[in-house]
């Protein structure tokens, strides 16, 4: 199985995870933040730009969930007493259903994925990563 590859990005102890391979390239965070999301650039994220209040509110409208956070030393313990079991279902305009919470996900083939955070799925049928959304809705100017 290959190595899923993760880049952080540190403002003090609030790090910022991004996860290349779970982004179609939406551009919410450049749209929400451009003084820290720089695609051109590198390093492309600069968290020292924004007020962690936003970093978290940016982050925790990715759609698909490539982007996360976490704070050095807290204790996952504290972090899970405060969230709640809630799943949410989102209707992206003229873009994929969002899902956020864990899942775990019988794929056609039988295969069992298991996915954390926010999971975008495709409605506009052309995913070349069915049933995951990969960003061809923008392509075909899906309206939905």
């Amino acid at each position: 199985m290959e190595k899923e590859i993760t880049k952080e990005y540190a403002k003090g102890e609030f790090i910022i995870v991004w996860k290349p391979k779970k982004c179609i390239h939406s551009k919410v965070c450049v749209h929400t933040l451009p003084k820290v999301y720089k695609p051109t650039e590198k390093p492309w994220i600069t968290p020292e730009n924004s007020a962690i209040s936003d970093l978290k509110s940016q982050i925790n409208n990715c759609p698909t969930g490539a982007l996360t956070y976490y704070i050095k030393n807290e204790m996952n313990e504290e972090k899970e007493s405060t969230e709640t079991n809630v799943t949410q279902i989102i209707v992206a305009n003229n873009g994929p259903l969002k899902i956020k919470g864990d899942l775990e996900i019988q794929l056609a083939s039988g295969e069992i994925v298991a996915k954390e955070g926010t999971t975008g799925f495709c409605r506009c049928g052309v995913s070349e990563n069915k049933p995951f959304c990969d960003g061809s809705h923008r392509k075909i100017d899906f309206v939905g």
